[in-house]
C-alpha cells in the first residue's frame, strides 16, 4: 500500500498564496496572475479556480477562516464551566499565538475587512465567516455567567481586535505583548464585565 503525500491541495495553494499576497502587497497586489506566479502554477490556474476577483476574494475569506480557526483553536479551549480563569488562559493563548506566529493572517484579514466595506457582496460573505467565531465566544461567556453575552462578546472582540491591530499594523507594531500581559488584560476586561 502506498502512502499519499499530505501536501496542500491546489485550492489551498491558491488561497494560501492569495492570503500571502494580501499581507505582503495589499489588495492592489492581489491578481489572478500574481497568484499563479507566486504559487508557481501555470498561467490561468487561479482563473480556472476562481473566475472573478470576487470569487477569489470569497475563497480567500473562506481559507482565512479555516486557518484562523486552527490558530485560535476554539475547539481546544478549556471548558468554560471550569471557570473564568480557564477561559482567560485559552483566549490569551489564542490571541498571543495570532500575534507571535501568524501576523500575516492578521494583516490579510485587515485587507479583506477593508475591502468588504466597499463591496456589499463580500461584506455578507465576510460577516458570515466571522459569525462562527462570535457564536462560539457567546456560548463561552454565557457559560461563565455573563448576564449579557452578546454585548460582552462585542466588547471582548473589540478589545482583542484592537490589541491585534495595534501590534500587527498599528502604533505598537514593534512591541509584542507577552502572554502574561495578554492574559492580564483579558482578566481585567472580564472582571470589568462580569464583576470580580
Amino acid at each position: 500500500m502506498s502512502v499519499r503525500s499530505t501536501g496542500p491541495t491546489r485550492a489551498e495553494l491558491i488561497t494560501d498564496t492569495a492570503l500571502g499576497l494580501l499581507a505582503a502587497r495589499g489588495m492592489r497586489g492581489l491578481t489572478h496572475r500574481a497568484v499563479d506566479e507566486a504559487a508557481g502554477l501555470p498561467q490561468g490556474s487561479t482563473s480556472n479556480y476562481a473566475r472573478t476577483r470576487l470569487a477569489l476574494l470569497e475563497a480567500a475569506v473562506c481559507r482565512l477562516a479555516e486557518r484562523e480557526a486552527k490558530v485560535l483553536a476554539l475547539q481546544e479551549m478549556p471548558d468554560p464551566r471550569g471557570g473564568r480563569d480557564a477561559l482567560v488562559d485559552g483566549l490569551a493563548l489564542a490571541v498571543h499565538r495570532s500575534l507571535t506566529r501568524h501576523r500575516d493572517l492578521l494583516v490579510a484579514r485587515y485587507e479583506l475587512a477593508l475591502e468588504a466595506t466597499r463591496r456589499p457582496e463580500l461584506r455578507a460573505f465576510y460577516d458570515t465567516q466571522g459569525r462562527l467565531f462570535r457564536d462560539a465566544l457567546t456560548t463561552m461567556l454565557a457559560a461563565v455567567g455573563s448576564p449579557s453575552p452578546a454585548r460582552h462578546v462585542r466588547s471582548l472582540v473589540a478589545w482583542s481586535d484592537g490589541l491585534m491591530f495595534a501590534c500587527a499594523a498599528g502604533s505598537y507594531h514593534a512591541e509584542e505583548p507577552s502572554l502574561d500581559e495578554v492574559r492580564e488584560g483579558l482578566r481585567e476586561l472580564l472582571a470589568g464585565m462580569l464583576g470580580r
